[in-house]
């Protein structure tokens, strides 16, 4: 009997194998035509499967065992939704390797899935399908036409600011004595976690030893505001550089909501913890508003804090919680609501005030459907929060502002945290993984992908304004 050549074998393989792939592409196509958000929280959760099955590895703990399925789990999925609450100690728990899987995580959560998937996408064919277009598209806030060159920028700023990081850490980290191999690894992971908002620390006594020191703070809240800011924003501000009266109403309100932000954050902490020795009342002034401002900035998304949060008034964590919940730019590697949502309620109120018909800023009308998306996304985020809030106090015992606190750090992927999260029961580490990813996702991604069908109502009902306020 005549054997089969190989060579005829792999002819007869190879258009099977091609089928199977045109066949699973269309089926993607199609999901992703019918609903872009199910895919995306599909793929995004197969993400976190992905670096969970990692990070269960033996060679990934510094101990050599296997981690706990629920750290394993609560950390890969606090990396990938760029958050920063731990269960374990990231600098001893953990190997270089485990550190390293944890690195990668954060730098492909600060991406975003759907931007992730169309640089794939760019990879394999070269351009950018409609397909890949409007799952971008959903991402970035952007239109169709600058999906592309947005997908490009997100890469390019990403490296970009992640190398310069790396340049400004790694003589900090030979200033403290580290070894350069040590030096670099550290400035490695440390310029991911800055830049993407991922809140995790490597060093084993964590930033507090180096509160006031300007050549580690400066790069974590510039690199912090780059992340947190939106690249659709650094898109329009690199176009229009020497033009800022061209910039779009999505820049010039992130922008100066941004700041106003910032600036009032800083100034209430450092009013609130001036005298509180346990914080900011032992340091000298500029360090006090080193700390402030850093403060400040962390508290809006990458959760990398120079002082001890537990040890906080009661009033700085009030005033924390509100900044995490806002958080940063449409977008950016930041969660919350983001600003813009703010923003527009903000303008909404102050046109009510005024008795406006319309809510405007800049010379631009605000139209209304984006203020019912800034309620719905405001309200979906409270209901996520309260209702997590709830559910860890069935779990546990613990008072209800640091249960609170914990759950909005968790839903705004922000990080910061009283110090309760390693000691909470295994279910209650699940509940702040889900707040986590409903965080990271989007509320009204989430909201979109929970959804059966839209409707679209030709005959509208006869409008009666009912009694508010």
């Amino acid at each position: 009997m005549a054997q089969e050549h190989p060579i005829a074998k792999v002819e007869a393989t190879t258009p099977m194998a091609i089928g199977l792939w045109q066949r699973a592409r269309d089926r993607t196509d199609r999901i992703a035509r019918d609903s872009p958000s199910r895919l995306a929280l599909a793929v995004f959760a197969i993400i976190i499967i992905v670096f969970t099955s990692l990070l269960q590895l033996p060679i990934a703990t510094s101990s050599g065992d296997r981690a706990p399925l629920v750290d394993s789990f609560f950390t890969a999925t606090s990396a990938v939704c760029v958050t920063g609450l731990v269960t374990v100690d990231t600098a001893t728990y953990w190997s270089p390797i485990g550190q390293f899987f944890i690195a990668i995580a954060m730098m492909v959560g600060g991406l975003g899935v759907m931007t992730l998937a169309s640089i794939l996408g760019m990879a394999v064919s070269r351009h950018i399908g409609l397909t890949r277009r409007f799952l971008a598209a959903g991402e970035t806030h952007s239109g169709l036409g600058e999906v592309g060159s947005l997908v490009r920028a997100v890469f390019v700023v990403s490296l970009s600011v992640q190398s310069i990081l790396f340049v400004a850490l790694t003589p900090f980290f030979l200033k403290e004595g580290e070894p350069l191999l040590k030096a670099a690894w550290y400035s490695f992971f440390m310029s991911a976690s800055i830049f993407n908002n991922g809140g995790f620390v490597i060093m084993p006594e964590g930033l507090a030893p180096h509160v006031g020191d300007w050549t580690l703070t400066l790069p974590i809240m510039l690199g912090t505001i780059v992340g947190a800011i939106g690249f659709p924003v650094i898109l329009d501000i690199a176009r229009n550089k020497n033009r800022a009266d061209k910039w779009n109403l999505t820049t010039k309100i992130s922008l100066v909501t941004y700041l106003v932000l910032l600036v009032v954050g800083a100034v209430v902490l450092f009013v609130f913890e001036f005298g509180n020795n346990a914080t900011l009342g032992s340091l000298s002034t500029i360090d006090k508003i080193n700390a402030a401002l850093t403060q400040s900035i962390s508290s809006r998304s990458s959760g990398l804090a120079t002082i001890n949060i537990g040890s906080m008034d009661e009033s700085s964590l009030f005033v924390t919680a509100a900044l995490m919940f806002i958080g940063g730019g449409s977008a950016s590697a930041a969660g919350g609501i983001k600003i813009t949502t703010l923003a527009v309620l903000v303008l909404a109120i102050i046109a009510e005030a005024r008795g406006d018909r319309d809510t405007e800023a800049f010379g631009r009308r605000v139209p209304p459907d984006v203020l019912r998306l800034a309620i719905a996304v405001t309200f979906l985020g409270a209901t996520m929060v309260g209702a997590g809030t709830i559910a860890l106090l069935q779990l546990t015992n613990l008072p209800l502002s640091d249960v609170l606190f914990e759950a909005i750090s968790a839903f705004a992927t922000c990080g910061l945290s009283t110090g309760i999260t390693p000691d909470l029961p295994a279910s209650a580490k699940v509940i702040l993984s889900v707040l986590m990813f409903a965080g990271r996702t989007g509320t009204m991604s989430l909201a979109a992908a929970l959804a059966l069908r839209s409707r679209r109502r030709v005959i509208r009902l006869p409008e009666e304004r009912p009694t508010v306020g």
